[in-house]
């Protein structure tokens, strides 16, 4: 693992620079080989920027400025060296390929950010936020990122860990050393006790994480409805601008047409979908497909109608599959007669609004914001779980805990009860990354962009 590893870490393309990066034992070795300065970079002090030129057999490939930073002061504890060059890509992709003929290989996508980890830098929380802060499309996001990285998040469960093993321990001392008198005897009613305390923390992890996730992927907001009922519309009035082609003609939409808004802090992402009903185009018909397709993974489904129509066979039926699920039927068109009948829809989030009208178009938005709660979701603190696989640990430990709730229902042995209290401790140090799976931080790391 301590090989020297190079990548570009700034996006290929035309710019004022390019950063290459280089961490690993013999790091500044390597670049040395490459570099031409007042000074060796080998002797210069460390934490110092350098001006010289990057050189291949005496002749100039770029006028560089290379950061010498070593370790263990550094993002991954090594040696790191980073070449800001020109920006460009025939320079970049240059002192790249000198670095990996004079003994550097190619890093590996998120290498630098798992070598940070292993080396024992950040946490797994830390880790994931990385690319978290880099993908943050909405301030809410940066600051959710911010407050994993700072290790705000990890320092919550590892606090909640430490209560843990502070239970068990009590535990396993009663278990071996029942004479002493000296320390909390370690009753059925005492554990339950403290399983209600371990219980109440939990759920508030897992019912915050929900927030958290919203904050880092947004809402997934499905439209959906018959052809001509107004979908495209509705899309473009909260793009605010003419994204998806609107006619007369039902059937316009054939395929998905994707967008994003930042409604309220949150990032918004609408899909609009090809209508619903009964085609013999085969085009169509797939969009028609896929339409069904979306509904399964939105988090949000908005159902449009057209208040100058009755309610149809399709209206019914898609009502009907939507039902279970986290929906807004809008009823579009409310500038025209009503001919609707809204006594059939089995629907508690019904709101009428037409596009013909600017302000029309806020009531959607109300509507989503306090579906979804954002105005207090914006206003927490930032300290919660928030991907799958982090809030699916955090809902695995609730699981477990019920075994272990049953088990003092049932009054079995103390320590039987504490295996299970053992793999709440256990499974939460997954989150953070304290116990890990080798092949697990393969596959997370590989997610990573090149060069982080």
């Amino acid at each position: 693992m301590h090989d020297v590893i190079a990548s570009i870490s700034t996006a290929l393309g035309v710019g004022a620079i390019s950063i290459v990066r280089v961490s690993g034992e013999g790091s500044i070795e390597v670049v040395d080989s490459i570099y031409n300065g007042k000074n060796k970079l080998v002797d210069v002090d460390s934490h110092t920027i350098n001006y010289g030129h990057i050189v291949e057999n005496g002749e100039i490939i770029d006028e560089v400025l290379v950061s010498v930073m070593k370790g263990p002061k550094t993002f991954t504890t090594e040696d790191v060296v980073e070449i800001n060059c020109h920006g460009g890509i025939a320079t970049t992709n240059k002192v790249l390929e000198l670095l990996l003929l004079n003994g550097a290989r190619l890093a590996e996508p998120g290498e630098f950010t798992k070598r940070a980890f292993l080396n024992g830098r950040i946490d797994l929380v830390e880790a994931e936020s990385v690319m978290d802060v880099i993908n943050a499309k909405v301030d809410s996001s940066r600051k959710l990122s911010i407050n994993q990285l700072d290790g705000k998040v990890s320092k919550v469960i590892r606090d909640f860990r430490q209560e843990l093993l502070e239970l068990i321990a009590n535990i396993e001392v009663n278990i071996d050393y029942p004479e002493y008198e000296d320390i909390e005897v370690m009753t059925i009613e005492s554990i339950k006790s403290n399983m209600n305390n371990i219980e109440t923390k939990l759920n508030k992890i897992v019912e915050e994480s929900e927030s958290g996730k919203i904050i880092r992927d947004g809402i997934k907001t499905v439209i959906v409805g018959r052809p001509n009922v107004g979908k495209s519309s509705i899309l473009n009035k909260l793009l605010e601008y003419d994204k998806a082609i609107v006619t007369d003609v039902a059937g316009t939409t054939r395929d998905i047409v994707e967008g994003e808004i930042n409604l309220g802090g949150i990032l918004l992402k609408l899909v609009d979908t090809a209508g619903i009903r009964e085609t013999s185009d085969i085009v169509e018909k797939i969009g028609v497909d896929r339409s069904f397709k979306e509904l399964e993974e939105a988090d949000l489904i908005i159902m449009v109608l057209n208040n100058n129509e009755e309610l149809s066979e399709y209206d019914l039926e898609l009502l009907e599959r939507i039902k279970d699920k986290t929906s807004i039927v809008v009823i579009n068109k409310s500038d025209l007669e009503e001919k609707i009948d809204i006594s059939k829809i089995d629907n508690k989030n019904i709101i009428r609004i037409n596009t013909i009208e600017d302000n029309k178009i806020d009531i959607l938005k109300d509507k989503i914001k306090e579906l979804f709660n954002l105005d207090n979701i914006i206003k927490g603190d930032y300290t919660y779980l928030s991907n799958a696989r982090q809030i699916s640990l955090a809902k695995e430990c609730l699981n477990i805990l019920k075994d272990v709730k049953s088990a003092v229902e049932r009054e079995e042995s103390v320590d039987l009860i504490e295996i299970d209290i053992k793999r709440i401790w256990t499974t939460l140090g997954e989150i953070t990354g304290d116990i890990y799976d080798d092949e697990l931080i393969d596959q997370l790391f590989s997610q990573f962009c090149l060069g982080k």
